[in-house]
């Protein structure tokens, strides 16, 4: 199910109030938008959150408001959405909300109740960069990519046929997802696994875009994980199989330190790990499909990666 959320957005803007006109917005949709802000922000009862709504209901908007003018998102997402489940094949009810963001994640993934939910956050999408909303100017013509991005790690999170650790972190989290949980308790395997298991679901739902845009990379910084796969694979081996929340940020996680990404003597690019997980999944997915390597055990993919290897120097 499809909720849009950007015309009341907007209509806050237009308030005597717009700051407790946010609030009551906020206390509308509490189910989503606090989990929007506990996993991609910061608490929402915190002082600084004060300051972040008192922003965005203060930036200018006229770049989104272009968009909606121009570009029929409700529809390109819409497709999007049935076009990822019929690749992807999914198996469990899904809601995707269309909504302005606070300036965190273009896109994200959540379960909240054992429901599949995806977002999409629009200032991000408008072409142009907007350093009062944080919007990163990606064109409008990106949305089916990431739609399909999210909705293939709700499948590996939520699918009945699943067998990655992530799905039964969130049971055992109360049928919840949570993003700082999940980074503390899931291995750097499974991590990084989820993310490149995305990017190839993406390609698969919305081909034909340069390789770069995939991973949400500048295409030089793609070029450089092309170049360094040999030193990233070494530098990412010893902790595979280990948990910790300073993992997924040091290989996923962009705004990270230089020194938090420094290993064996060496800076690894930020969210160098999405290429990383990408790469490690690519044998099962070329032998059994994205459909079954989306709910796949960490397991399968390092024995799919073992076999082909093995039928390389045959």
């Amino acid at each position: 199910m499809l909720v849009n959320l950007v015309p009341e957005f907007l209509a806050i803007l237009a308030d005597p109030d717009p700051i407790a006109a946010y609030d009551r917005y906020y206390a509308a949709h509490r189910a989503i938008l606090n989990a929007y802000w506990h996993n991609y922000l910061l608490d929402p009862e915190s002082p600084p959150a004060r300051e972040v709504v008192a922003n965005a209901v203060r930036a200018d908007r006229a770049d989104l408001r272009t968009l909606l003018t121009t570009v029929d998102v409700v529809a390109l997402v819409e497709d999007a959405l049935r076009q990822s489940q019929d690749v992807l094949r999914g198996d469990r009810p899904l809601d995707c909300y269309l909504m302005v963001g606070m300036g965190g994640a273009n896109a994200g993934e959540l379960v909240i109740g054992g429901r599949s939910v995806i977002f999409v956050c629009l200032e991000h999408f408008t072409g142009r960069v907007n350093p009062e909303t944080y919007g990163m100017g990606l064109s409008p013509d990106l949305l089916p990519l990431w739609v399909g991005h999210e909705v293939a790690h709700t499948i590996r999170y939520t699918s009945s046929t699943s067998r990655s650790d992530l799905r039964r972190l969130v049971r055992e989290n109360g049928d919840s997802y949570d993003y700082w949980m999940t980074g503390s308790r899931a291995t750097l395997r499974e991590l990084l696994l989820n993310e490149g298991l995305a990017v190839h679901a993406s390609e698969a739902v919305a081909p034909g875009f340069p390789r770069a845009n995939y991973f949400g990379y500048p295409r030089r910084q793609y070029h450089r994980m092309r170049e360094m796969e040999s030193f990233l694979r070494q530098a990412v081996e010893p902790d595979l199989d280990t948990a910790g929340l300073g993992l997924r940020l040091r290989y996923l996680s962009g705004g990270t330190s230089r020194s938090t990404r420094t290993v064996l003597g060496r800076v690894v690019p930020e969210r160098c790990g999405y290429y990383l997980g990408y790469r490690m999944a690519e044998a099962l997915v070329q032998e059994r499909g994205i459909e079954y390597a989306l709910r796949a055990h960490p397991e399968e993919f390092q024995a799919a990666e073992e076999l082909a290897r093995g039928i390389r120097s045959a």
